[in-house]
């Protein structure tokens, strides 16, 4: 797909609509890292930013899939959101997300205008706060000191959405509308997912080719010891540090917010695990189910296997990062077999 290059002229009507007609727009640059949805950055002659989000074919790098194969990162359900796992991109997801986060009292950039018209731009765009200071991630790297005070109010804000439970696991939007989402549990659905990404990630590369079968068998194992759950929290469901900023308070800022669901904590934790590593000392908590968390890591390795290599199907850009990811989760995922079987 062409990718539309997305100029000042493109961006003008955005800002004037969200900021008003008193300062001219001067500049637009986009950040890195979006892979469903264009991010940028507007600059005004008074110095002052805003974030813009575009949700438009032309920014989601997430190919079509294969024929029988299964894609966190291709919607085939935008009006239903039933899959939990559909792709978490849409204008409808933010503002479902920003509502619940809000109400709980969660900072997440403040919004200045949400258009779905197409009156100001030919796609849903958002215009959010552009949160000063650099994310928790930046800061964790060069001062994990002083990111002690931002690393317990993070741990607070988990607990906050730990406490907060839903009628039914699922998307925010889904659940606040009364809907159900497809599957009849939590692990049911991730089982179904583990066991697609195993199969997808086994055509791409053949050291998971000539294990798929003893995978699959600790897959089943591992999920045949969970034990049924009605309870489910608030979850963000990629809550790596870089999706946390930090303000000129001290603040965590959530972001990238549109896959907000009700689920298990165990998945929210497993990915806190793996992305803040050492520092998830800080966002530990002890009441979580031991099994879920066994069955969920190795979910949520082949995951992490499967879907950057689908990205790299398609012209995502940092490829070499994708590939990365991609090396480092297969490694952990053969690890939950025998030695001699790898």
């Amino acid at each position: 797909m062409a990718r539309r290059v997305v100029t000042r002229e493109h961006l003008e009507p955005v800002a004037r609509a969200a900021l008003g007609a008193g300062h001219r727009l001067v500049g637009v640059s986009r950040l890195r890292g979006g892979s469903r949805k264009g991010v940028y950055r507007l600059t005004l002659d008074d110095d002052s930013t805003a974030i813009v989000y575009i949700w438009d074919d032309s920014e989601n790098y997430w190919p079509t899939p294969r024929a029988g194969g299964t894609d966190s990162g291709t919607d085939t359900d935008t009006d239903s959101h039933t899959d939990p796992f559909g792709p978490a991109s849409g204008l409808d997801l933010f503002e479902a997300a920003h509502r619940e986060l809000d109400v709980l009292g969660i900072r997440t950039p403040r919004i200045r205008l949400t258009d779905r018209s197409g009156g100001h731009y030919p796609a849903d765009v958002a215009v959010v706060e552009d949160v000063p200071g650099d994310s928790l991630e930046a800061l964790l790297r060069e001062d994990p000191h002083g990111a002690e005070a931002t690393m317990a109010q993070l741990a607070e804000t988990l607990a906050v959405m730990r406490g907060h439970h839903g009628p039914h696991f699922g998307k925010v939007a889904l659940a606040n509308k009364g809907g159900t989402s497809r599957g009849s549990s939590c692990e049911q659905v991730v089982l179904e997912r583990a066991l697609g990404d195993l199969a997808e990630a086994a055509v791409r590369d053949t050291r998971l080719t000539r294990v798929r079968e003893r995978l699959e068998s600790v897959v089943h194992t591992l999920a045949a010891a969970v034990r049924p759950r009605s309870r489910y929290g608030l979850v963000h469901g990629e809550l790596g540090p870089d999706h946390v900023l930090v303000d000129r308070r001290g603040r965590p800022v959530l972001i990238d917010v549109e896959g907000l669901m009700f689920f298990d904590v165990e998945w929210e934790h497993v990915f806190l695990r793996l992305r803040f590593g050492e520092h998830y000392r800080w966002l530990e908590h002890g009441d979580l189910d031991a099994r879920r968390l066994a069955f969920y890591t190795l979910a949520m390795r082949l995951s992490l296997v499967a879907g950057p290599l689908r990205l790299l199907d398609g012209d995502f850009p940092e490829r070499a990062l994708m590939r990365d990811i991609a090396e480092r989760n297969l490694r952990e995922a053969l690890a939950f077999l025998p030695a001699d079987v790898r």
